[in-house]
């Protein structure tokens, strides 16, 4: 199979719109994390400290999702490098990496939105049942 320059150039808006959302989930994390510790400090609660843990867990898969998807970047450029300079064997494995570090990013990412929703059914289950 023959790529051009072009091929790994298609991956760049992608993985750029994977970073930004990536990027608002850390951020996100990371008010909820600054809320819920100053919450903590004023009234202890096991609960809370049980948020904070599982947020902990999330922040540090995100970190690797934006890790993968930074390293995938970084494949692409170099394959289309690679590509520019007619070294094609070089590229195209580099581009088949790029993919690969992709493919880690995005299933760190559903792994983390896993979690996410089953720390929200907890909070709904603990709501129904002071109804």
């Amino acid at each position: 199979m023959q790529i051009s320059v072009t091929t790994p150039a298609l991956l760049f808006p992608a993985i750029s719109l994977f970073m930004l959302a990536f990027t608002n989930r850390f951020l996100s994390l990371g008010g909820r994390i600054r809320a819920l510790h100053d919450q903590y400090r004023i009234e202890p609660d096991e609960s809370i400290r049980k948020q904070i843990e599982n947020l902990r867990i999330r922040v540090h898969m995100i970190r690797r999702m934006q890790g993968f998807g930074v390293m995938s970047m970084l494949s692409c450029i170099f394959s289309m490098v690679c590509l520019f300079q007619t070294w094609e064997l070089e590229g195209e494995i580099l581009f088949g990496i790029s993919l690969i570090f992709l493919i880690l990013s995005l299933g760190i990412s559903f792994m983390e939105i896993r979690i996410s929703v089953n720390a929200l059914e907890i909070l709904l289950e603990d709501m129904e049942r002071e109804e």
